[in-house]
C-alpha cells in the first residue's frame, strides 16, 4: 500500500499507527498543546519505536467531547504537521479529522492520509478533497457523534451494520476518484459501541476483510479495557496487548496505539505465530 513516496507493508506484517494528540482533552491525557518541538520529538520517538504511521489530531473524539472551530483545529495541527514533513521522511503522515477545511489546510502542508471518523459521510467534499490530493483515507464507523455516541447505542446487527456503513463509504470514496488501493477501514471500536458490541466487533474482525481493504484496529486503551481490567486510562497497557494479539489473529492489518513500543512488540509476536 504506497502513500506519496511512502509503502506499507500490509500483508507482510502488521503495521503500527501512532496517535499524537495535540489537544490539551484527550481521553488518554496524552495531550500535546500547541508546541511543535514536543509534538516532533514524541512523533521522532514513535518512529524509533517502530511507528508506521504518525497520526495527528487536533480535536478530542472522546465521549461528550465538544465540537471544535475548524479555525482552532487547524491552528492545532498544522504548525505541527509543517515540522513532521520537514523533519520525518521515512513514515507517512496522517490528519485525524472529519472536516474538509482542516483535511484541505493538512494535505497542502504534506500530510499523506485523511483519518476520517466518519468515513467521508461529515463533509459533503471530503471524499473529493481526498481525490484531488490522491490522499489515502481511513474509513471509520461512528454511530452518532462524539458528544452523543454513548446515549445508549443499539444495533440489530451490529457487525453487519457496521459491515453495510463501511461499504457504502468505500463506494463514495471510490465514485470521488479516491484510489481503491488508497483506502483503509475501521469498525470504529469504542465510537457508539457498548462494551459488549466492541467484544463482538472484536471476535467477528475477519467478517471486514470481505471489503477487499486493510483492517484497522483503533482500541488503544479504550474503556471496555478499563471496564474488563479495573484500571485507569494510563496503566490499560497489558489489556491492550492482549486485545492487540487478538485483533490481529482475526484479521486487523494495523493497530492505531499511543504506546509504540507495546504495540511493535505484541505484533511481532503475533506474526510470528499467525501470518
Amino acid at each position: 500500500m504506497c502513500f506519496k513516496d511512502y509503502t506499507l507493508p500490509i500483508h507482510q506484517r502488521t503495521c503500527i499507527m501512532g496517535i499524537l494528540n495535540v489537544t490539551p482533552d484527550s481521553f488518554s491525557r496524552d495531550g500535546i498543546y500547541k508546541d511543535p518541538s514536543k509534538a516532533l520529538w514524541r512523533a521522532e520517538q514513535m518512529v524509533s519505536e517502530g511507528a508506521d504511521i504518525i497520526d495527528v489530531g487536533g480535536e478530542s473524539s472522546r465521549p461528550g467531547a465538544e465540537r471544535l472551530s475548524e479555525k482552532e483545529e487547524i491552528a492545532r495541527v498544522v504548525p505541527v504537521i509543517k515540522a513532521l514533513k520537514r523533519s520525518l521522511k521515512t513514515v507517512p503522515v496522517s490528519i485525524d479529522t472529519y472536516k474538509s477545511k482542516v483535511a484541505l489546510a493538512a494535505l497542502a502542508e504534506g500530510a499523506d492520509i485523511i483519518n476520517d471518523i466518519t468515513a467521508l459521510k461529515g463533509s459533503f467534499d471530503m471524499a473529493r478533497i481526498a481525490a484531488e490530493f490522491n490522499a489515502g483515507v481511513i474509513l471509520m464507523h461512528m454511530k452518532g457523534n462524539p458528544r452523543t455516541m454513548q446515549e445508549a447505542p443499539s444495533y440489530d446487527n451490529v457487525v453487519e451494520e457496521i459491515y453495510s456503513y463501511l461499504a457504502e463509504s468505500i463506494s463514495l470514496a471510490e465514485s470521488a476518484g479516491v484510489r481503491r488501493e488508497k483506502i483503509i477501514i475501521d469498525p470504529g471500536i469504542g465510537f457508539g459501541k457498548t462494551h459488549q458490541h466492541n467484544i463482538e466487533i472484536l471476535r467477528a474482525l475477519k467478517k471486514f476483510k470481505e471489503l477487499k481493504k486493510p483492517v484497522l484496529a483503533g482500541t488503544s486503551r479504550k474503556s471496555f479495557i478499563g471496564a474488563l481490567t479495573g484500571r485507569d486510562v494510563e496503566e490499560r497497557g497489558f489489556g491492550d496487548s492482549a486485545v492487540f494479539a487478538l485483533a490481529i489473529m482475526n484479521g486487523a492489518d494495523i493497530l492505531r496505539a499511543h504506546n509504540v513500543s507495546a504495540a511493535r512488540d505484541a505484533s511481532r509476536v503475533t506474526d510470528a505465530i499467525v501470518r
